[in-house]
């Protein structure tokens, strides 16, 4: 599994939204280009010398593509064809970039990514100015992931985005944590503690509880399991109509009332994702569990390293639950559209989805990558072995056709760092908090 560096630090610990493959901690917002060299050049394309064709490919962070191989192996197929990449680091300096590109129509990579976050304004306001890849050769509906495929659908019906990964979720758990505090420790068994309700995921932070090994808690912090729970509903923070509802949502209801339960509970460790001292608790037994989308194992060996080597392992969720995702695009701007097209659907075709998942840790939006043995027989030493292809699997077919709005992670970010942080680290009551995080959210989406 992978750590990549692909989205803004609120971007992830907030995206239940969906975030991205995972990688916040990552430097400056600065251009760079990658090898093959060159700069992504308003998309002109071209020759690229010696009767070639350039595509360009414009990312956000260490996107995988280019470091799985996938570029490498298509021009190797296609000798009269040379893809660059540009990468910006982190998503929240690209993408006001690249609406600003698709809006004078310059500027433009000829494929460029868009995160999940910024999907539902991307299909809303530029399907005209985005080639429809629902009809470019070699795109096949049923390979992806139905939900995933309507996030990239435009209202007038045209796929203007092609899914990359999906963020699955399970439960990662500190299998040493548990044994001393009287639980199972077999993930199945695991799994059955909490199946099929998040409330019960409560019910046996409070049975942890009661038996913890000292200085540890259940879960990280209320923040995780906030956007844990909204991510297994179909509607959260907007209607099928568009109207913002988080104040009347079930999902946004539930979630703020079992998160306000563990940290009134005293079943958190009191920790912000993507801090300091939340990295240094992976190694030292601070928390037991934490909602994990499939690429935050790699996150997770990497902190944790060797002092926490055969102590984590993963089990399912309670109810099914997205974290993350990116498409690519085409912009009608560019000069190689057809040839752009191309590109996009062979590097979202299920071989090219299981190699990214092999070689870099990003869960397939496609489903028929599911069957290739390279997802199929995944399985995670780090995490004792977890077949961490059939549990993310079963996680991503069963999460819902979630309805995404604009301002999504405007809402996510308020209702956990203003609202649920209060209650979690500084002893509000849930009220206080729901209060402060409504009051953050409209004047925000007032602005």
């Amino acid at each position: 599994m992978r750590f990549r560096t692909r989205t803004s630090r609120q971007a992830v610990v907030l995206a239940a939204v969906a975030a991205l493959g995972a990688g916040l901690l990552a430097g400056c917002a600065e251009d760079k280009s990658d090898e093959p060299g060159g700069s992504s050049g308003g998309g002109e394309g071209g020759d690229g010398g010696k009767g070639k064709t350039t595509l360009t490919v414009g990312v956000f962070g260490t996107f995988g593509l280019k470091e799985a191989g996938l570029y490498d192996a298509y021009m190797k197929a296609n000798p009269d064809v040379v893809i660059k990449q540009t990468s910006i680091e982190r998503n929240e300096n690209y993408y006001p970039q690249l609406l600003t590109h698709l809006g004078s129509g310059s500027g433009l990579a000829d494929i460029q990514a868009v995160e999940v976050n910024n999907i539902a304004e991307v299909t809303a306001t530029q399907a005209d100015k985005l080639v429809d890849l629902g009809k470019a050769p070699g795109v096949d509906k049923d390979n992806f992931l139905d939900w995933k495929w309507q996030q990239g659908t435009a209202q007038n019906g045209s796929t203007i985005a092609l899914g990359t990964d999906v963020g699955p979720q399970g439960i990662c758990y500190r299998k040493d944590l548990f044994e001393k505090a009287g639980l199972p420790t077999d993930r199945d068994e695991v799994g059955k503690l909490w199946a099929g309700d998040w409330k019960k995921y409560l019910d046996v932070g409070k049975q942890y509880k009661a038996k913890a090994p000292k200085d540890s808690a259940f879960v990280d912090g209320a923040g995780g399991v906030m956007a844990a729970v909204t991510g297994s509903y179909e509607e959260r923070f907007y209607d099928k109509d568009g109207k913002v509802v988080y104040k009347e949502s079930a999902a946004v209801k539930e979630a703020w009332d079992v998160a306000s339960a563990f940290a009134t509970e005293g079943l958190t460790a009191k920790l912000q994702q993507f801090k300091p001292s939340w990295d240094q608790a992976f190694s030292n037994g601070r928390f037991a569990t934490i909602s994990c989308p499939a690429w935050m194992l790699g996150y997770i060996k990497e902190k944790g390293g060797d002092k926490a080597e055969g102590k984590w392992d993963v089990a399912q969720a309670p109810k099914p639950s997205n974290w993350g995702g990116s498409f690519l695009v085409v912009p009608k701007a560019g000069k190689n559209t057809e040839e752009a097209a191309k590109l996009a659907a062979w590097l979202t075709a299920p071989e090219q989805q299981a190699v990214l998942f092999e070689e870099r840790g990003s869960f397939p939006s496609s489903t028929a990558a599911y069957d290739l043995p390279a997802v199929k027989d995944a399985k995670n030493p780090y995490f004792e072995g977890a077949p961490i292809g059939e549990i993310f699997a079963k996680a991503a077919e069963g999460a819902p056709v979630q309805i995404l709005g604009p301002k999504d992670l405007i809402i996510a970010q308020n209702l956990a760092d203003v609202g649920m942080l209060q209650v979690d680290q500084k002893g509000k009551s849930p009220d206080e908090g729901w209060k402060a995080a409504v009051k953050s959210i409209d004047n925000a989406l007032d602005e």
